[in-house]
């Protein structure tokens, strides 16, 4: 009786796996899908909002769009989203994960998103290896190392990375870059 339970349970798991298993290559297209569209809706937004900021991101070497939710309760919040990278030397999609963890007096909760712009060959090897560590304080503007100029909106955040950030809903009382982590999702690449 034990043997013919035991067997049941493992033939169960079996069919369990190989149905999870085709089901999650359907899954992955569909986050794929999902994050391009958010990617596409998020660099509309920003486009509205700062029209330069197209031409730049067509000049950069690379950007990143990452959609984000976020709670700060009192002492303690925190922050995830996904997003991608997109290489415009090399046509190289990167499919990302962001969280966040902030300590400090707060209260909110917001959605929000953060379009980055990548200017050398090093800064997005750093950002996709997950090696971009965010300064503490950033400028209101940032020189776009293209023409000299600057790049209204955007705020200086690593070497060779700037970011916008939008907030789409929800009120919070400060949006900081401190204690981010963005890295690679290894089941969507």
């Amino acid at each position: 009786m034990k043997k013919f339970f035991a067997l049941t349970a493992l033939l169960i798991c079996l069919f369990t796996a190989a149905t999870v298993s085709a089901a999650s290559k359907d899954s992955i297209a569909e986050q794929r899908r999902q994050i391009d569209q958010l990617s596409a809706e998020t660099l509309a937004l920003l486009y509205a909002k700062y029209p330069h900021a197209q031409r730049v991101i067509g000049e950069c070497y690379a950007y990143a769009t990452l959609s984000n939710s976020g709670v700060k309760v009192l002492f303690i919040g925190s922050s995830h989203g996904r997003g991608l990278a997109y290489n415009n030397q090399t046509g190289e999609k990167v499919y990302l994960h962001m969280k966040e963890l902030s300590a400090g007096l707060g209260l909110g909760a917001k959605e929000y998103k953060l379009i980055f712009l990548i200017n050398t060959r090093d800064a997005w090897e750093n950002f996709i290896a997950g090696k971009t560590r965010f300064g503490a304080s950033a400028e209101a503007s940032a020189d776009d190392s293209l023409h000299g100029g600057t790049i209204e909106g955007a705020e200086y955040v690593a070497p060779g990375v700037w970011a916008f950030q939008m907030t789409t809903k929800g009120l919070a009382l400060e949006a900081t870059l401190n204690g981010t982590k963005i890295y690679k999702d290894n089941n969507l690449n």
